[in-house]
């Protein structure tokens, strides 16, 4: 009777150890309307996604904080996580609130390739300013490890996850990817959203795949660089989740991006009020179907907050730093986990 039990108890764990190499792990940290995602992958690759403001940039407060507010926040995560290695941290593009982290972050933990548009290309009208600081910053800490330049349609090498940049250094994708191709009709009377004098159309975006699973990172991508992802014909295609570009700033509402993405959920990286625009807020709510999560409840004039239990955060932006957590499955389904609250929902398959 023992023997039988042990050997039950043997076929469970075999189970649930299956089970989990089966989930991709995902948390959006909070960096007070900056960005930093964590991704796990189910072959136990860590991804990091930028990392939020220096300590020294006073947009980021970190001086209050031992080590840096946003490095402490990114530090905590990877513990929670069980990450003791970064085998790929990804810049979107150099602004403070983006890479601001990155030397602190990595006098910690080792981190294998950096990958990022290679170096600061500046802005149509000249050199972008906002990059100077966390640029002199970051590059000498990417110089100490494996370097790779991030080129719209490449891949990055994640085990078991196809990783497919869409954007980089101020390009798209010129060929649809799987699913995408089709002439978007959503595409009518777009508003010109030129791009707003700074870096972040540079910004790498990426999509990646897990089975049936899709999540699309696009960083600052914003204006009219962000409407030709999805007009006149989708590039991209449908996806299950959708870290809206630009903290949810004014330059993101486009509606015709949402009618070809198609997410059943998207999150929001906004601060108290960095992002979280009204404008923005209200494009995404025009789409009942779409879940919306954000990082902190916006307390600009005339947001349209998210229900409360969406809302990770909802102090000043001095108290609380609740990341939302993700785990998803090749099957398409996922789950969402507000810490704060306690609420998860999941997304069937």
């Amino acid at each position: 009777m023992t023997r039988l039990l042990l050997t039950a108890l043997a076929v469970v764990l075999v189970s649930l150890n299956a089970s989990a190499a089966k989930s991709l792990e995902l948390w959006f940290i909070d960096v007070e309307g900056g960005q930093s995602t964590l991704i796990v992958t189910p072959a136990g690759e860590s991804l990091l996604i930028d990392a939020g403001y220096s300590p020294l940039n006073p947009r980021g407060g970190g001086e209050a904080f031992p080590g840096g507010r946003d490095p402490s926040r990114i530090l905590a995560t990877l513990k929670e996580a069980g990450v003791s290695r970064i085998d790929y941290l990804l810049i979107t593009h150099f602004h403070p609130d983006h890479a601001g982290g990155v030397p602190l972050v990595a006098d910690k933990v080792p981190i294998g390739t950096f990958v990022d548009y290679d170096m600061p290309l500046g802005t149509p009208i000249g050199p972008d300013r906002l990059t100077v600081a966390a640029w002199n910053a970051y590059e000498p800490v990417r110089a100490k490890g494996h370097h790779l330049v991030a080129h719209p349609g490449d891949r990055l090498p994640l085990k078991g996850l196809d990783a497919t940049f869409v954007s980089a250094g101020g390009g798209l994708i010129t060929r649809p990817l799987p699913g995408g191709g089709s002439i978007n009709s959503a595409c009518t009377n777009l508003e010109d959203y030129p791009e707003d004098g700074t870096e972040n159309y540079r910004s790498v975006g990426v999509l990646l795949k897990f089975g049936a699973f899709r999540f699309l990172d696009v960083g600052d991508l914003s204006g009219n660089s962000l409407t030709r992802l999805a007009c006149p014909r989708d590039r991209v295609g449908p996806v299950s989740v959708y870290l809206i570009s630009h903290h949810g700033d004014y330059d993101t509402a486009v509606p015709a991006l949402y009618a070809a993405l198609r997410p059943r959920a998207a999150i929001m990286n906004n601060g108290v009020v960095r992002g979280g625009n009204p404008d923005a807020l209200r494009t995404v709510h025009a789409f009942p179907a779409i879940d919306l999560w954000q990082l902190h409840r916006s307390q600009n004039e005339g947001a349209e907050n998210a229900p409360d239990e969406f809302l990770a955060n909802v102090d000043d932006g001095t108290v609380t730093s609740y990341a939302l957590r993700m785990t998803a499955s090749d099957d398409g389904s996922f789950r969402i986990v507000n810490p704060r609250t306690g609420f998860s929902k999941a997304y069937r398959r």
